[in-house]
């Protein structure tokens, strides 16, 4: 886009006298309307069976972005996947948000990544269900991407379940590791999302 001269007798105005106008990021802005007060505390308060998972999203170059935005959703920690609401709720009077009840527990969470393009959220453990070892699928919101992207974090611990994952069994070993989550003790859980690149996480496509 040029801009558009207003000058008269010089010529300043013609497009080949014109400068170029200053490049500006189109959206989409993921910080806007989709974050929630308390999306990132998905377990209900003081459950023992509580969790952390955090990391960073990285871009190709392997720069963090601070403005990516994750949704998650999880199992309790039997395996089986809530049918309940109140991650969102509202005063039906008001309308105004109330967040959570902290007793309930939805399993799913919308986090923004902060500044250093890092997220966390806490969680409880989530159980196996079927075949598959515990998972909290996830889907990546970022620049650059034109659709969002779907992966999941499973969490170590069980290595005969992992290695009998009907999806991580078909992965090479290098890939396979891009989906566990790194232990870091005290119950947290760290997990970064590469976008591409070196160690590019595996995401998944859903026909």
């Amino acid at each position: 886009m040029t801009k558009t001269g207003t000058g008269s007798g010089s010529g300043s105005g013609s497009p080949e006298n014109v400068l170029p106008t200053p490049s500006h990021t189109v959206g989409p802005f993921y910080g806007h309307a989709l974050p929630f007060r308390g999306g990132e505390e998905i377990a209900p308060a003081g459950h023992p069976d509580t969790v952390t998972v955090h990391g960073h999203v990285y871009d190709g170059a392997g720069r963090p972005l601070p403005d990516a935005l994750l949704e998650l959703w999880g199992p309790d920690p039997g395996g089986v996947l809530p049918a309940v609401d109140g991650s969102m709720r509202r005063d039906p009077a008001s309308g105004g948000f109330l967040g959570r009840n902290g007793v309930e527990f939805t399993g799913f969470g919308r986090v923004q990544t902060d500044a250093n393009g890092h997220w966390y959220v806490r969680t409880l453990r989530p159980g196996a269900r079927g075949r598959n070892a515990p998972y909290l699928a996830v889907c990546v919101f970022a620049r650059g991407l034109l659709v969002h992207v779907f992966t999941r974090i499973y969490l170590p611990g069980d290595s005969a379940a992992l290695t009998a994952d009907p999806l991580l069994s078909r992965l090479d070993p290098q890939r396979r590791d891009t989906l566990v989550a790194d232990e870091e003790g005290a119950g947290t859980y760290r997990f970064d999302v590469r976008l591409q690149g070196e160690g590019e996480t595996v995401f998944l496509e859903f026909q």
